[in-house]
């Protein structure tokens, strides 16, 4: 995988969000897995106005159609789906972002691996959404320690509430073993059967030297 990894679901779901007028529930809770996978669910959500109304539509990409599980919200007044999911890949969430969303750049969301450790780091822009009834919060969680963060930490598990009206920031620093680096019990077998394999061909070449071969005449 490249170093600099994105995770921009979020990004499609706060735009179509912004698109049906500025009062909106977007609720993302994201687990990241030890193989950088994402797993969680994301509400998007409308002010409802009538029974039935089925808040914002959502469109999947045929290659998700099997990955996502849309279902029905109705909570507090809200109207729209819950998007559910498994293991996607960063590839898959990209998809999906191209399907959910419109056009623009109101969020940055972005995760960077540096070593051990991943950085994630973006800003919602809700300069343009109305206080009334709009609701946008992320959460996350991870497979090992927060180490910064601006927003209210947990050992492994962050979040932030996004005020209507402002920019805001979010950044977090967690430390977890890259999946993609060697593993040091297959590295220490490595190493070691290369010494075995460099002390054969030493004990071999020692041998031919003290007995070298009898020419008969």
């Amino acid at each position: 995988m490249p170093t600099s990894r994105r995770i921009p679901l979020l990004l499609g779901l706060l735009l179509a969000a912004f698109a049906l007028g500025g009062c909106a529930r977007v609720q993302a809770a994201l687990a990241v897995q030890p193989d950088d996978t994402v797993t969680g669910q994301i509400v998007v959500a409308t002010p409802e106005k009538g029974p039935d109304d089925p808040g914002p539509a959502i469109t999947l990409p045929p290659d998700l159609e099997d990955d996502v599980d849309v279902s029905e919200y109705r909570q507090d007044g809200y109207a729209g789906s819950v998007l559910r999911f498994d293991d996607l890949t960063f590839e898959q969430t990209s998809q999906l972002t191209q399907a959910v969303g419109p056009e623009g750049s109101k969020v940055r969301f972005e995760m960077r691996r540096a070593g051990s450790r991943v950085l994630v780091g973006g800003a919602v822009d809700l300069t343009t959404v109305a206080v009334d009834r709009a609701d946008f919060q992320l959460k996350m969680n991870f497979p090992g320690q927060i180490v910064e963060s601006n927003g209210d930490a947990d050992s492994s598990e962050v979040a932030w509430t996004f005020t209507p009206g402002e920019v805001g920031d979010f950044s977090a620093v967690v430390a977890y073993p890259d999946p993609q680096a060697p593993s040091p019990v297959n590295w220490t077998l490595g190493v070691a059967t290369l010494v075995a394999l460099a002390s054969a061909v030493v004990v071999l070449a020692a041998r031919r030297t003290r007995n070298p071969p009898v020419n008969s005449r």
